[in-house]
């Protein structure tokens, strides 16, 4: 896992060949005037996640879809607002909830996790398949951009 600010993307550049194209993206765009939904950057490689003023949960809320994926690494951007974000390395967890979605790239566990960290505007945190997470904790609502980034 990866936490950092938009100001340093170019840092991570070399960490994996599409996050350079990742990050341009997101600078490409006016993230004051998001407009919901999905989109494909490059074909099945890199796709985008929308959320405009989209509303908080609970920690139990969240932590009900304790999840991480096989095949794309999340890169996840608050845009606007904060958001509290559970964490705990896959290896360590040991309850898998239900069986993995091959369509949807997602396991879910039923483990706690080991910490919790907060994103605030202009922050990312790059979570890698071995990391395990609860998006979206808090009040309120969170604009925040979501990047597919293919293995």
């Amino acid at each position: 896992m990866i936490i950092d600010s938009l100001s340093n993307a170019s840092r991570y550049y070399a960490v994996h060949p599409l996050f350079k194209q990742a990050f341009e993206y997101i600078f490409s765009q006016d993230l004051n005037n998001l407009t919901p939904g999905k989109s494909d950057i490059s074909g099945d490689s890199l796709k985008a996640i929308t959320f405009v003023d989209a509303p908080l949960k609970t920690e139990s809320e969240s932590l009900a879809k304790f999840e991480c994926h096989d095949k794309n690494i999340d890169i996840q951007l608050c845009v606007m607002g904060s958001e509290t974000i559970g964490w705990k390395p896959r290896q360590a967890c040991v309850s898998l909830k239900g069986e993995y979605n091959p369509e949807k790239d997602v396991s879910y566990y039923n483990d706690q996790p080991d910490m919790y960290f907060q994103l605030g505007e202009g922050q990312f945190a790059i979570l890698f398949p071995e990391d395990v997470h609860a998006p979206m904790i808090g009040e309120g609502t969170v604009s925040k951009l979501v990047i597919k980034v293919k293995q």
